[in-house]
């Protein structure tokens, strides 16, 4: 997850806020005293957290809760603001038809970069043309080509021209009819006079709607004077921030990059060409505080999943309480498609407290095996798990690769979340409320089918 372990000194914070039996002075300044201890972590500028801290103090002792909030949500939802303060400069990335221009030094991660945000737009149903401007690095064309193959996006590039302006022309023309376009330019190990006036030369040809920065945020406060250096040279429109994933400078580059007024317009989360997460303040603040992100959930369903029929199919048998081993199969197949558990554990408001007592990853290695011991099962067997005996049991152990006591688990995993369904369906509101929230309101036929069970 982005900045880890600062949100866990975040959330740390808040529960001594939630734990504690009153809110007073001493309370207040020992949170703020936890406050600046994490952001310091975190590699924010010691000035910058005096100032946060200063402000959270100073309104947590002074402002009046209004009238329908508690003293202990008052001085949450006061950190909460002044957090996002820290870091909001306004919209981050504009969906919509446009011409992208990717700047940025070498070993930032422009390329993949480029790769990822094409991917984003692809997946919203943009016609999508890359083009290969990096006439510096002979690889870069061809990772370009790679990443565009793997998402389905065409690539324009020309082996051996040095002309980084004469290629965007070229490619500009080819790619008229795409939605969105970007350029992947050259890099430089500092920011020299050439590389300037080539991206001069290629803005004038392009004329992009955004130049974006790419900045490895392992380079923490130093990324201030970096996005300073380059929108001086080049007007850089927006920031994207690399690796956010590994590093404890994270905090640093985040906040540094934010204070210089650039608008950050994405992170880079991961290796994976989803990693690049489209940068929004309060949705940000907000899961590293533990309060979750329901509608980045919901779009990384739509994004993933789509309309995948097997999965609505699922969808509306759990509503219904017909829930078997096919349905739960394809719940799984849904979370793998939607990236890591804790990526979209984090997304689910609350789930944070349980962040210390959950091993990620041996329960996302047990639901990958949970999903080969189905592959192992008959259609027959996953739509009736009651049929399932001993001896089929030690079959589907075999054919699995797993063992006996492996699918008893799988079976009472399944048992249990049956149960569980069963009862939320038999309450008529709480159905009503959650066949609404899944866009499901309209299913009459399911709404009669319910009522007369």
């Amino acid at each position: 997850m982005v900045l880890d372990g600062l949100g866990k000194s975040l959330r740390g914070a808040i529960n001594r806020i939630t734990g504690a039996t009153s809110i007073d002075e001493v309370l207040i300044k020992d949170v703020v005293k936890d406050l600046q201890r994490a952001l310091l972590q975190a590699d924010v500028n010691v000035q910058l957290v005096l100032e946060l801290t200063k402000k959270i103090e100073k309104r947590a002792l002074e402002e009046k809760p209004a009238t329908n909030r508690t003293p202990k949500d008052h001085v949450i939802n006061i950190i909460y603001e002044e957090l996002v303060n820290l870091v909001d400069n306004g919209e981050g990335l504009k969906i919509a038809p446009q011409t992208i221009m990717m700047v940025g030094l070498y070993g930032q991660g422009k390329t993949t970069t480029t790769g990822k945000l094409a991917n984003i737009f692809n997946k919203k149903g943009f016609t999508v043309g890359l083009i290969g401007a990096d006439v510096y690095r002979p690889a870069a064309l061809d990772q370009l080509k790679q990443l565009g193959e793997k998402i389905g996006v065409e690539v324009y590039g020309e082996p051996g021209e040095s002309d980084a302006a004469k290629i965007v022309k070229n490619g500009m023309a080819k790619f008229k009819e795409k939605k969105v376009i970007i350029i992947d330019t050259s890099g430089r190990h500092a920011l020299e006079d050439d590389l300037i006036q080539e991206l001069k030369d290629i803005s004038a040809v392009a004329k992009p709607d955004e130049r974006f920065l790419v900045l490895d945020s392992q380079v923490g406060q130093q990324a201030g004077p970096q996005a300073d250096a380059f929108h001086n040279a080049v007007g850089v429109t927006g920031v994207i921030l690399t690796k956010m994933d590994g590093t404890a400078k994270g905090g640093g580059a985040l906040s540094a990059v934010s204070k210089t007024h650039a608008r950050i317009v994405c992170l880079g989360t991961g290796e994976h060409i989803r990693d690049l997460e489209p940068f929004n303040a309060n949705k940000f603040i907000s899961r590293l505080l533990g309060m979750g992100d329901i509608t980045a959930l919901v779009d990384i369903a739509k994004t993933e999943i789509g309309e995948d029929q097997d999965v609505m199919d699922a969808g509306k048998n759990i509503m219904s309480g017909k829930f078997t081993l096919n349905d739960m199969y394809q719940q799984l197949k849904a979370m793998s498609k939607m990236g890591p558990l804790q990526k979209v554990m984090s997304l689910i408001p609350g789930m944070s407290k349980f962040e210390d007592k959950m091993d990620y990853e041996a329960t996302q290695a047990k639901l990958q095996k949970y999903r080969y011991i189905m592959d192992s099962m008959t259609n027959d067997e996953k739509e009736d798990p009651s049929m399932i005996k001993a001896s089929r049991v030690q079959r589907i152990a075999k054919g699995s690769g797993t063992s006996i006591q492996d699918v008893r688990e799988l079976l009472k995993q399944y048992n249990t979340s049956k149960k569980a369904i069963k009862g939320v369906m038999s309450n008529r509101k709480m159905r009503k409320q959650m066949m609404k929230q899944m866009g499901m309101s309209d299913l009459s036929e399911l709404e009669n089918e319910l009522s007369e069970e």
